[in-house]
């Protein structure tokens, strides 16, 4: 008896190695049609309703480097708290960061297959909705972008040289494009708010001027009948 439960666990022992060894990279599904995995760029607005929540899938691969970056440009209603909640879950639901500000990032590097959770959160908001600007993805160092199961072939060095090259150059235009994104957040945030001041501006020096005009008209009302003098005849006389 104890020489077979031995063998059973060591049985075990050895699946869950095995399962702990082997990549998660996901199967293709029936037949020869690939997974759909989608871009792996991302930037956009959008509008949260007081309280509410939205939430964003990104496929990764567990060799790539995940970046999420958010801010408020603006608040729309009658509470003007800009700060949100952003999460950020891996595949099997586990949290990985969390941010809560008016501005913020989650970078991290991916360490498994799958699609990887990204929400955003209106929690400090109920009277208000909150436009937000996103900008999330995945990129790859190295030549393995593609990330096909097929053996590469031997080069010379001129194309070596011609390939280094040529991934460091695309390395440096995608994080040149990553800080224009930030650029173009900090300009959207910075017109609402500049739109915003306008607007509140305009709208309180139209109430102080109708103030002062009124109060003007008033004051000339009162002091008017303060000089009025009244008429005298034969039956009304003022009294001494």
């Amino acid at each position: 008896m104890f020489p077979l439960l031995f063998g059973a666990g060591l049985v075990i022992l050895n699946l869950v190695t095995s399962a702990r060894s082997q990549k998660t990279e996901p199967l293709s599904g029936s037949g020869d049609q690939p997974l759909f995995r989608g871009a792996d760029r991302h930037d956009f607005a959008i509008m949260i309703p007081p309280g509410g929540t939205e939430c964003f899938w990104q496929f990764a691969h567990q060799t790539g480097y995940f970046y999420f970056s958010y801010e408020v440009q603006r608040t729309v209603g009658m509470s003007h708290d800009r700060h949100v909640a952003a999460t950020a879950h891996n595949p099997q639901g586990f949290l990985i960061d969390t941010s809560q500000d008016v501005r913020g990032q989650i970078n991290f590097s991916t360490q498994e297959t799958g699609f990887y959770q990204l929400c955003l959160n209106n929690q400090h908001n109920h009277f208000g909705s909150v436009q937000v600007y996103l900008n999330f993805g995945v990129f790859y160092e190295g030549p393995e972008t593609d990330h096909k199961q097929k053996e590469r072939k031997q080069l010379n060095d001129i194309l070596d040289a011609i390939e280094d090259s040529t991934q460091k150059v695309q390395n440096n235009i995608f994080h040149m494009w990553r800080y224009y994104n930030f650029a173009r957040m900090r300009k959207m945030a910075d017109f609402f708010l500049t739109h915003s001041n306008y607007n509140y501006v305009n709208w309180w020096s139209t109430a102080q001027s109708l103030v002062i005009i009124l109060s003007g008209i008033l004051q000339l009302y009162f002091l008017k009948r303060l000089f009025n003098v009244p008429t005298t005849t034969d039956t009304k006389k003022p009294r001494c």
